[in-house]
């Protein structure tokens, strides 16, 4: 399922993957706007929500620190890869440059989460859009996360923001484009 860089067809070590996709509404506010939202998120990924919290204070919008404003939900392997075909084609396969980060990451939004092939309107919940983050990786990042003795990822390893548009193209068939 991962498709190695131009240069290191043989190396199993330089190919990319997909480590997570993370499923993400900011509602602003809690209650019941919360609780939707939350509920969407579950319909729409068949995952469990978890809420997320403030980490500034807004007085002016009756913000303060620690409190939920919005929900998440984080996807791995192969649910992770049928819900980014899923959402891809909400956008009709078609991502632009400003879409990726430095890192390889990438990130797009969704107006309506009815957009999605296969997801019908639910009056009680209504309408809400949604942003979808996707991290790239290649084998070998466990170096930065483990317990005993982590390390830096070499900047040789690390996923170029033209690779990981190559990697979209070619494994999703995605088009990118400089702007909408």
């Amino acid at each position: 399922m991962t498709i190695p860089t131009e240069n290191q067809k043989g190396n199993t070590m330089r190919t990319i993957r997909i480590e997570k996709v993370t499923v993400n509404m900011g509602v602003g506010e809690t209650g019941e706007a919360l609780k939707k939202a939350g509920d969407i998120l579950k319909k729409i990924t068949a995952g469990s929500p978890v809420q997320t919290k403030c980490k500034v204070k807004i007085p002016a919008w009756g913000i303060r620190e620690g409190l939920p404003i919005g929900v998440k939900v984080t996807l791995r392997k192969k649910s992770a890869d049928t819900f980014l075909k899923l959402a891809l084609q909400a956008k009709e396969n078609t991502l632009t440059q400003r879409n990726f980060d430095k890192n390889g990451n990438f990130g797009f939004g969704i107006k309506e989460y009815i957009d999605l092939p296969g997801t019908k309107y639910d009056p009680k919940l209504g309408i809400r859009g949604f942003d979808v983050l996707t991290t790239l990786e290649r084998p070998g990042y466990r170096v930065k996360r483990r317990r005993l003795r982590p390390a830096h990822v070499g900047a040789k390893h690390r996923i170029t923001k033209e690779e990981a548009m190559r990697f979209m193209n070619e494994k999703y068939g995605t088009k990118i484009v400089e702007k909408l």
